[in-house]
């Protein structure tokens, strides 16, 4: 998955880790703007059950 992204990214070795930076960013950005704060009412992590 990683060689298919990097092949198809455009330019020279630098332009092309700039680019998977930006990615790498975008895709940290979604989870924890969009996906974590949906998530969080649907998972109990501060109930602990230990007896």
């Amino acid at each position: 998955m990683y060689a298919f992204i990097w092949r198809r990214l455009p330019g020279n070795r630098a332009a092309k880790l700039v680019g998977t930076l930006l990615l790498l960013g975008l895709a940290g950005l979604v989870l924890w703007y969009g996906v974590f704060p949906w998530l969080e009412p649907r998972v109990a992590l501060d109930e602990v059950t230990v007896g």
